[in-house]
């Protein structure tokens, strides 16, 4: 089922950087204020790369974030800042971190490899969200002008007895790197280069199906990339280096990290929605025409946190809506919200999200798919508080507070080849970009 290589992967060096400088959050979690953080904490900062900034006459000069993107790789690659190991390895990746919002201290294991690139129609790489436009196509503008990959795909495989972790984690010695990111966490890297080890992996994942976590837009951009590159049909095998197995051509494969989802060190957390530029919104008249599908419950106090506790409390489906005349605790009606959603999959229509989307956003706002697909007048926010104080400060109309979908919930969507709403998902703590590189040539 899944193909996994290891590679010869660009890392920086650590005579030329400290990896806390330059390694970055994943690019979509990069908000402006972090953007220009990273820029003036080094020069060889990978968000240069990832999620550089336009300047004054780019357009006239011919150049944009996607030239200069590449200029910078290749001088850093020059210059010895960037250096290529000697031989195809894996790299164990473990991230120590708080549970936000809690004191529980958990630890995630994965390892970082190559995985061949399928099509969600060969039933080996699945996916649990819908993807936006816009987030694609400025991905394929960075991967045409770099031939690079800087961030890994978030994979997630079913292995109840933990073998792969044990494989890779049982006595090994001190981390190879070792830092803490803006968010607190742990992030620790192991170089595995021993073939016989590397071997033990590719055989214990052979029969693996794979979950896309993290990187939908990344991924697809990467197979249609690859189907654009396709090597000749006769050229369509894999091939061997040092007696372990490399993908036919560069592009087959993209780097990914591969978490097992039966581990205890995986964590979701919501995503709530912000509606902004409505025109004439009432919040008096949204929460009337919200009764035909909720019971509706006023909540008093101003804390976001006093939200959320009372939402995570609920059975069934409920979120909070937050609007300046103050927040709702709505909880859907059985049969009208089951009657809506008939024609969604059994397994869609038991997501809260679900509800909220078709619901809420279409029916009583009139954002169609169209327009949440363009984010035209949504925003998606990881904190609560940050979503309500949007709404007070009159920089949104309304926000939607959610509860996290599970890990089962996931599951049972994706193997049954469902989707979810856009930005369903949070998985914390992120990926780091840049603790390795895939270069295509």
């Amino acid at each position: 089922m899944a193909n996994i290589y290891p590679f010869r992967a660009w890392r920086y060096s650590p005579s030329a950087v400290r990896l806390e400088d330059v390694v970055t959050q994943p690019y979509d979690k990069i908000s402006p204020a972090t953007q220009q953080a990273y820029y003036l904490r080094s020069p060889f900062n990978l968000v240069r790369i990832i999620l550089g900034l336009p300047e004054p006459g780019d357009a006239e000069r011919g150049q944009s974030v996607y030239t200069r993107a590449a200029r910078d790789l290749r001088a850093w690659r020059e210059q010895g800042v960037l250096a290529q190991e000697k031989n195809p390895c894996i790299f164990a990746y473990a991230q120590q971190f708080k549970v936000p919002g809690t004191e529980i201290v958990k630890v995630r294991r994965g390892f970082i490899a190559l995985g061949k690139l399928h099509d969600y129609s060969e039933q080996v790489v699945f996916r649990h969200e819908q993807t936006l436009s816009k987030p694609k196509s400025d991905r394929l503008n960075l991967l045409k002008a770099t031939h690079a990959h800087f961030g890994q795909i978030f994979m997630l495989y079913s292995d109840p007895a933990g073998s792969v972790d044990k494989i890779l984690y049982d006595g090994a010695g001190p981390a190879e790197a070792e830092i803490t990111d803006e968010y607190g966490v742990l992030h620790r890297l192991w170089k595995v280069s021993d073939p016989a080890a590397i071997r033990a992996v590719t055989a214990a994942m052979a029969d693996k199906k794979l979950i896309i976590a993290d990187g939908h837009h990344r991924y697809e951009t990467a197979l249609n990339y690859s189907k654009e590159h396709a090597a000749p049909a006769l050229a369509k095998t894999e091939t061997s280096v040092s007696g372990l197995p490399q993908p036919a051509y560069p592009e087959a494969a993209v780097m990914m990290t591969f978490v097992n989802m039966d581990s205890d060190g995986l964590v979701i957390l919501p995503t709530h929605r912000v509606v902004h530029s409505l025109k004439n919104f009432d919040p008096a008249a949204f929460a009337r025409a919200a009764e035909e599908f909720f019971t509706i419950e006023p909540l008093h106090g101003a804390a976001s946190s006093g939200f959320i506790n009372t939402l995570s409390s609920q059975q069934g489906t409920a979120f909070v809506a937050v609007t300046r005349a103050g927040a709702l605790l709505l909880r859907a009606k059985p049969e009208p919200v089951a009657a809506a959603l008939a024609s969604l999959p059994e397994r869609q229509r038991q997501l809260d999200l679900s509800c909220l989307h078709s619901i809420v956003l279409d029916r009583l706002l009139g954002l169609d798919a169209e327009k949440v697909r363009e984010q035209t007048n949504i925003r998606y926010l990881r904190y609560a508080a940050e979503a309500v104080e949007q709404v007070r400060g009159g920089e949104a109309d309304v926000a939607f507070l959610t509860n996290p979908v599970s890990m089962e919930q996931l599951r049972e969507v994706a193997f049954a080849c469902d989707v979810m709403p856009q930005k369903s998902t949070d998985f914390f703590p992120k990926l780091l970009s840049g603790l390795t590189i895939y270069a295509l040539d």
